[in-house]
């Protein structure tokens, strides 16, 4: 029954808006999973990336990357990353649509595609690019932010949980999502 109402929760909050579409046919697309448990309390499934990647190294992020040419669309990618990523195989997620899009700082253009997952699920960090799998309570971002990044005219959130730091282009959509979906009022300026 929960999985059901918080499907049917977010399908409705997803229809209400439109999603932010980025003009830009030049940029290489990425998709992320945004994958939710569905329980009484929501947990949201994030990685850290390996320390010996060569960008993004030690960062928290979700699963996704860089879209192939044989992916049929975004979608397609998120699943697949996540796949490849975490041991998620695909028909474990139920797909409920896509979110706002960014454009990363290394000129990816972004999208967040939303997904239910049931919890409990086991979780596996490929050691090729993952050093951790985990869930964090949506609650968490829910509440004020540990602080706050700013720079000029940047402002993102960012979050601490147990040892791992949220913050940057993933804390952005966290908080993005939170401000669309749940009616939080946290500040952004990017």
């Amino acid at each position: 029954m929960i999985e059901h109402e918080l499907t049917t929760y977010l399908e409705q909050r997803l229809a209400e808006r439109q999603p932010r579409r980025i003009p830009q046919p030049d940029l290489a697309e990425a998709g992320v999973l945004v994958a939710i448990t569905a329980e009484a309390n929501p947990k949201l499934l994030l990685t850290l990336r390996a320390a010996h990647l060569s960008s993004h190294q030690g960062e928290v992020a979700f699963p996704g990357g860089k879209r192939d040419p044989e992916d049929h669309d975004i979608i397609h990618t998120a699943l697949r990353e996540a796949q490849e990523e975490v041991g998620l195989e695909p028909h474990q997620v139920e797909v409920l649509g896509v979110m706002d899009q960014v454009v990363s700082r290394f000129g990816y253009l972004v999208t967040p595609v939303l997904g239910i997952i049931k919890p409990g699920l086991d979780h596996i960090a490929s050691p090729d690019e993952l050093d951790a799998v985990f869930e964090v309570p949506l609650d968490l971002f829910r509440q004020s932010p540990s602080k706050y990044f700013e720079r000029g005219n940047i402002r993102i959130p960012s979050y601490d949980y147990d040892d791992f730091h949220i913050w940057g282009l993933t804390a952005m959509m966290i908080a993005e999502m939170m401000n669309n979906l749940w009616d939080c009022d946290i500040s952004l300026k990017y």
